[in-house]
């Protein structure tokens, strides 16, 4: 049996203050920044020009007054895009709790779930899933592979 002294968590200062991006491998960073800006509303940065042949972009999301959000401040984490030299190993995992059913490792929020939804059949987005469990939630691929989910809470 534990006692209060084994389970007490160390009181300090916070080590961890948030996420300031999310690395992802694609195929085609020029496609990708494309797709990603089309589907996602994100805005690549001035740091690398946007040009068939590139290797890596960082994408930003736009703040609620419409202005790309600053990646290591912002509430929403960038997007690095990266030319991956290998295929398979996408983001996403298999679950043995769910009968090996594929998990995205993210999921964004969103007040406007709907119109996401409209613009993804639109643009003929990969979704893979619909459902609500603590709010309507979409699970789409984008054309590398990389599997993610749209939450609105």
């Amino acid at each position: 049996m534990q006692t209060n002294e084994e389970t007490k968590v160390e009181q300090r200062l916070r080590d961890i203050t948030g996420i300031t991006c999310i690395y992802v491998p694609v195929n085609d960073v020029y496609e990708s920044v494309k797709w990603y800006q089309k589907n996602l509303g994100c805005q690549p940065t001035k740091i690398h020009s946007v040009e068939p042949g590139m290797r890596m972009a960082i994408l930003r999301f736009l703040d609620e007054n419409g202005n790309p959000s600053h990646p290591a401040t912002g509430p929403i984490p960038a997007i690095f895009l990266l030319k991956s030299e290998e295929e398979g190993g996408r983001l996403g995992f298999n679950r043995t709790e769910d009968g090996g059913k594929r998990q995205a490792v993210a999921c964004f929020v969103t007040p406007h779930i709907k119109e996401l939804f409209e613009r993804f059949k639109e643009n003929g987005v990969n979704i893979i899933g619909e459902r609500v469990t603590c709010g309507p939630n979409v699970t789409f691929i984008d054309p590398d592979g990389n599997m993610w989910e749209i939450w609105q809470p």
